[in-house]
């Protein structure tokens, strides 16, 4: 019998005993396990893994439980196992098991234990990745929200606190699944200790302290291993460790090793993740990455005995509010994680699926696979519309006063919407409206009246106002999409989060006003708050100048004669997000590349079905229907975001280059230090030629070094300018250059001629000595520059 003590005991019971007591786990906690298996063993030998003292090749598909519905957990790892696979690798996502501090949820879609039980079921390994950081394109990178209660905490770092809720939580997950080690006779062979951390920072104390806490909840039998990327990756090293890199497909793969084999050379080689293909954000064209190159990588990983784990094998859906965010800038993630992995999004098999599985079939120790399991047949559904509507801002919840903006955070709000209210001073000529970093999406609205949008996305923080009376009322309506998932950027905080000011020219003077005395209401996003609203006939509404229907929750219902699959459509609609049945089905907006969402058969009812939708824009007409496959490419937007108006061309005549130099042939970071330092806030990198010759120039990542040659934070940086970006069917714009992510890449047009020029603004006066340039990762090196010229400016150049 398992024992759930967590019922029976208050948040600071549990916090109390989770703290103190030792890693115990008995045969009581086997619920259902095989009790009759051995214990084993899984280390690191000389050049392999073993397991139990054989030689182990782990060939690992990435799933993450909750982002699959649980009556399909056993039909993906299946899936899984029928491409050749041996191993599941998995996160726990924090802020998904423990909502509020001290409640823990270990059950439905959370269900962790019995998730890693199937997977032993079907034979498979499990690689546990914990945490507590996880990125994963997940909410604030599977941080909980409610740390930003604590304004001045530190994340991933060793602050008290945090270190504190992060023990707490290791302890949780090992009370559910520390038995389920190998050494214990479970499938779970590796503990990964915290998740690529070369990429935040350096601070191996810090990540001593994570691998210790695992160490004490899990055993000194479990196996723990760091992953990191081939640059970084010996900033954070640990002795103790096992090291594996994470890098994509198409990668040269030897460069990718080059450096652990010259410092570990008996080591056992495993790429943690190779990605399988990319994530997709709001308002860019949906990612894909060849299947020749996923093939052709992981061919000649195993011809070398290489171990794997391919991320994503199949990804699944970021429900609800859960999509993270990329940054610097701020990238909202849409609601699909399809990832074009091998298994789609309702987990279909595809082409890249069969391609895959007849390469694993090669390592199979001349074994026959599995067959590939049935797969669910999806339907349409007829078009449907909706009969009811609460108009927002007819049904407000209890407003809260507060002299000062206040943030989401410091008013107990985790995610959902959030209205600021006050009165304005006389405006006679209109004025300007800024609101200090608007996280994320902002309405405004005067007397009711709409007045504009500021989009986090784009960079904005102000707009235009029209001429207005005293006491005018102003509205500032703030959706917060996903907090930011990857580096420093992630604590995120939601709302308005600094002030608003307004601005105008009176008598040729200029008056700022900061603005006070607000009301603000919590929208929360919640079934219940939407539940409590008073609803109306759509009919009763007509459409505004711009044809939309009003901001509101929409209700509705439609009908299924035999439940399965489907792909509700949302093209119609503007901005928000929806419920079937009760389940948080995702997040939509009109701009795509996303226009469908994912239904899950095994979530509806035959007969009817209930669904609800916030749209904080209103829908253009009120309807969906479903379809048997999905739209996630279909970008709805006016232009792409390029940094080039048309005619514009850079201008350096007179400009005095602060270097002149080549790059070398081959893949890895490339640094050039200037012969003095240069000052100024606009910086040009112009490409003289390529090295292979083609009118094409690419970077992967660059940096620019201050002073005492540490790299400058990039968090600041816009681009300027650039002369040439493909972004037609793909995403290779300029700002690709300082997205911390060193698989993805700006890349000029094919045919357009040299030079190509690149200028960013740092957001303010810095002094630079030196620049660290990265190439594209395959080992071609497509694009790669030759001869460059840097340029430095404390005025921008001439477009």
């Amino acid at each position: 019998m398992k024992l759930n003590l967590k019922s029976l005991l208050t948040a600071s019971a549990i916090a109390f005993i989770t703290l103190s007591m030792s890693h115990t786990i008995t045969a009581s906690k086997a619920d259902g396990m095989n009790t009759e298996k051995k214990n084993g063993s899984f280390k690191a030998g000389n050049g392999t893994f073993l397991l139990n003292g054989e030689p182990y090749v782990v060939k690992a598909a990435e799933l993450h439980y909750p982002r699959i519905p649980r009556p399909y957990w056993d039909q993906r790892i299946k899936l899984c196992k029928a491409l050749g696979m041996n191993t599941i690798c998995l996160y726990t996502f924090w802020n998904s098991h423990e909502p509020r501090e001290g409640a823990f949820d270990f059950s439905g879609q959370n269900d962790l234990r019995e998730f890693i039980k199937l997977c032993d079921a079907n034979g498979m390994k499990v690689i546990l990745r914990p945490g507590p950081y996880v990125c994963a394109e997940w909410e604030m990178g599977g941080l909980p929200w409610w740390l930003l209660k604590k304004k001045d905490i530190k994340l991933r770092e060793n602050d008290p606190y945090f270190l504190e809720r992060v023990d707490i939580f290791q302890k949780a997950v090992a009370d559910e699944v520390g038995d389920l080690t190998v050494a214990d006779g479970g499938p779970i062979i590796m503990v990964q200790v915290e998740n690529e951390y070369g990429s935040y920072g350096t601070d191996k104390p810090y990540v001593a302290n994570i691998r210790d806490m695992l160490r004490k909840n899990f055993g000194d039998d479990v196996t723990l291993f760091q992953c990191d990327w081939s640059s970084n990756f010996t900033k954070n090293g640990l002795d103790d460790l096992i090291w594996t890199m994470n890098f994509g497909t198409g990668a040269n793969i030897d460069q990718q090793f080059r450096k652990l084999k010259e410092l570990r050379p008996e080591s056992p080689l495993m790429c943690s993740e190779f990605w399988s293909g990319w994530f997709d954000k709001w308002g860019a064209n949906h990612e894909t990455r060849p299947s020749a190159d996923m093939i052709k990588g992981i061919d000649e990983m195993l011809s070398k005995g290489i171990s794997f784990s391919l991320y994503m094998t199949h990804g699944g859906t970021n429900w609800g509010h859960w999509a993270g965010a990329n940054s610097p800038g701020y990238a909202p993630d849409v609601t699909s994680y399809d990832y074009d992995a091998p298994i789609s999004e309702s987990g279909q098999v595809t082409p890249k699926y069969m391609d895959l599985r007849n390469t694993l079939a090669k390592y199979n120790d001349g074994k026959k696979l599995p067959a590939i399991p049935a797969t669910i047949k999806p339907v349409e559904v007829k078009e449907f519309r909706f009969e009811t509507v609460a108009p927002l801002f007819a049904n407000l919840p209890e407003g809260k006063k507060s002299r000062d903006i206040k943030t989401m955070e410091e008013l107990d709000q985790g995610f959902g919407s959030i209205l600021y209210r006050t009165t304005l001073p006389e405006l006679k000529d209109g004025g300007l409206l800024t609101v200090n970093e608007p996280h994320d999406y902002v309405q405004v609205f005067v007397d009711d009246r709409y007045v504009g949008t500021i989009d986090r996305r784009l960079g904005e923080k102000s707009l235009m106002f029209p001429s207005c009376r005293k006491d005018a009322r102003l509205d500032i309506l703030v959706e917060a999409m996903g907090r930011i998932n990857f580096g420093r950027a992630i604590k995120d905080f939601k709302g308005i989060t600094e002030n608003v000011t307004v601005t105008e020219d009176r008598n040729g003077y200029t008056f700022t006003c900061d603005l006070k005395n607000w009301e603000i209401f919590n929208l929360e996003d919640t079934p219940d708050f939407y539940e409590s609203m008073e609803y109306l006939p759509v009919g009763a509404f007509t459409k505004d100048a711009d044809g939309r229907l009003p901001r509101g929750v929409y209700k509705g219902t439609f009908s299924v004669n035999k439940p399965s699959d489907t792909f509700l459509n949302f093209e119609t609609w503007g901005k928000g997000l929806v419920y079937v049945n009760g389940h948080p089905i995702g997040r939509i907006w009109e701009i795509g590349p996303q226009q469908t969402l994912y239904m899950p058969g095994c979530w509806l009812r035959k007969g009817e079905n209930e669904i609800m939708v916030f749209d904080i824009i209103g829908p253009k007409e009120a309807k969906s229907e479903g379809l048997k496959t999905p739209m996630i490419d279909n970008l709805n937007i006016r232009k792409p975001v390029i940094h080039r108006e048309d005619g514009e061309n850079l201008d350096l005549s007179g400009e005095r280059s602060i270097l002149s130099a080549s790059f070398e042939t081959g893949n890895g970071w490339q640094e050039f230090k200037f012969d003095a330092p240069a000052e100024g806030r606009w910086v040009c990198l112009e490409a003289v030629n390529s090295i292979d010759g083609e009118e094409v120039a690419s970077i992967a990542e660059l940096y620019l070094l201050d002073e005492d040659g540490n790299r400058i934070s990039r968090e600041s940086w816009t681009v300027f300018y650039a002369d040439s970006e493909e972004t037609k069917r793909s995403n290779h714009a300029a700002d690709k250059i300082f997205d911390l992510q060193e698989s993805t890449y700006w890349s000029t047009k094919k045919g357009d001629p040299f030079p190509h020029s690149v200028v960013i603004d740092l957001g303010s006066d810095k002094k630079i000595s030196g620049i660290q340039y990265l190439p594209r990762m395959e080992s071609e090196v497509p694009g790669a520059i030759k001869d460059f010229n840097v340029y430095v400016s404390d005025s921008p150049f001439r477009k």
